[in-house]
């Protein structure tokens, strides 16, 4: 792609490369780097990756609350799984990828 980029009118070319920079987060790779140390092994009692049974009351709470514990913090787990850097969006990905391993 970077070919391609030199041979694009600047303009074009700074709009295809901020397009890369704003890619929709992958939670596989959150889940890696902000939830795993936890939830691998269940510190603190996190319910495991793929854990159906300790998922499931949970799940129960719905999406959208579960969301809001990852953003606010709940028991052990500090607001934003301990990095503030995690935006909203990266923290529906990481749970997204948590709860699509107990459907």
């Amino acid at each position: 792609m970077t070919s391609t980029l030199r041979t694009l009118p600047a303009v074009v070319a700074l709009a295809l490369f901020s397009l890369g920079a704003h890619a929709a987060p992958d939670g596989l790779t959150v889940y890696n780097q902000n939830c795993a140390m936890c939830h691998t092994p269940g510190l603190a009692n996190s319910p495991k990756l793929g854990d159906k049974a300790a998922w499931a009351p949970r799940v129960a709470t719905g999406r959208a609350a579960l969301l809001e514990a990852a953003i606010k913090g709940k028991g052990a787990m500090p607001p934003r799984s301990g990095n503030p850097k995690l935006s909203d969006e990266e923290l529906a990905a990481g749970l997204d990828y948590m709860l699509a391993s107990v459907k």
